[in-house]
């Protein structure tokens, strides 16, 4: 049997587990914390409740929330500046995958020096960083429980892909309540963005059992749950499904690492700056259509998870179904689009394959995928 090796944070999930973060602090030789949002949390609360849940346990606070969709690397610089100035010695992100991925680029930097560039790639992290806590508030980047932080470098106009054990926070707080002031897009984006976690991660040449039983319970749960989230008529235990899905889908691909579409849509993100969530939907279905033939009997499991019934079917039968599955949930929640609906041209696939071919992701796909093989899939999702 090959060994390998499955890694997580300590998890804190349920209902007002947000009250936590405190004592959660406290417990990491926390003193004072440099909390990392943005205005989207802002404006709903929850980064003032986490602050003064913080405060309440006696820990000063130093907010930070200038950043946008896709944060790019003089963020993540002015938030360092910002963090060394202030004499924080702890780093909690309340948000999306986007104050994630800042909080861990800060804590990487205030560290190990130079900058976020020098430490794309695997494994380029040598000093320990500060203690880390992550409170998603949005059930897609599983960022909390993963080892990748993924920072747009704004002269290459591409995204960074960062990933290293020490980026696993110390402790994830997932609290399936801050899920409740998300809108309809931001709802399907970042669903969309589990899901093709999940599907990834299930069929990544270096999946494990361990990572499986994860990317198909998530993919399971997405399935079941996305569309009445995106509709608003969710339950609360709707909610905790999809934070849950969030969750195990971020421990499987942090483990498994992920795919063509996750290489491919770093390269579109890091010029077009829409939500990620976005983008995958606009190449998922396609780079499934690349990978069927490679691992057929992966697709129909996919299948089956997404509730298609593959009864009589032959192998390949029942793996398409993965794909009909998946076109059928993007158009219901409002994310069928073509890369040129959202901006992307003919004239920028030649250096966008480029550039995916020197993603960290594409080194797991289930099918070697070479420059002329990128660009088509580039086309078909056009």
């Amino acid at each position: 049997m090959n060994i390998s090796k499955f890694v997580t944070p300590e998890i804190i999930f349920g209902h007002q587990s947000l009250g936590q973060i405190g004592e959660s602090v406290l417990r990491l030789g926390g003193s004072k914390v440099f909390l990392v949002t943005d205005e989207g949390v802002m404006k709903a609360g929850w980064a003032q409740k986490a602050t003064e849940i913080l405060e309440a346990s006696g820990l000063a606070t130093e907010v930070f929330f200038s950043l946008t969709t896709n944060p790019k690397d003089f963020e993540v610089e002015q938030g360092l500046e910002k963090y060394l100035r202030s004499g924080c010695d702890a780093i909690v992100a309340v948000g999306g995958g986007s104050p994630t991925d800042v909080a861990k680029a800060v804590a990487v930097l205030a560290t190990n020096g130079g900058k976020i560039r020098d430490y794309e790639g695997i494994n380029r992290i040598t000093h320990p960083l500060p203690p880390m806590i992550i409170a998603p508030s949005t059930a897609g980047a599983g960022s909390e429980v993963s080892q990748f932080t993924i920072i747009v470098d704004s002269a290459r106009k591409l995204k960074m892909s960062i990933i290293s054990r020490s980026l696993i926070p110390d402790i994830a707080i997932v609290d399936p309540e801050l899920l409740q002031t998300k809108d309809p897009l931001l709802t399907a984006a970042t669903g969309l963005d589990a899901l093709t976690h999940g599907i990834e991660s299930f069929v990544s040449l270096a999946s494990t059992p361990l990572t499986d039983i994860h990317a198909l319970k998530a993919i399971e749960l997405i399935s079941r749950n996305l569309r009445n989230t995106v509709a608003g008529s969710a339950s609360k235990l709707a909610n905790a499904d999809m934070a849950m899905a969030s969750m195990l889908a971020g421990m499987a691909f942090s483990n498994a690492i992920l795919g063509a579409t996750h290489a491919m849509t770093h390269q579109v993100d890091g010029l077009i700056d829409l939500h990620h969530g976005e983008t995958n939907a606009s190449i998922l279905p396609h780079v499934m259509e690349f990978n069927l033939s490679a691992c057929p009997q992966r697709f129909s499991q996919i299948a089956r998870a997404m509730g298609e019934q593959t009864a009589g079917l032959d192998e390949m039968e029942a793996a398409a179904l993965s794909i009909s599955a998946v076109r059928s949930l993007i158009r219901d929640i409002g994310l069928e689009k073509g890369l040129a609906q959202i901006g992307m041209r003919q004239e920028d696939i030649g250096a966008l394959s480029e550039n995916a071919l020197k993603d960290a992701c594409l080194v797991t796909n289930p099918r070697r995928a070479s420059k002329a093989d990128i660009e088509q899939i580039y086309r078909n999702a056009l």
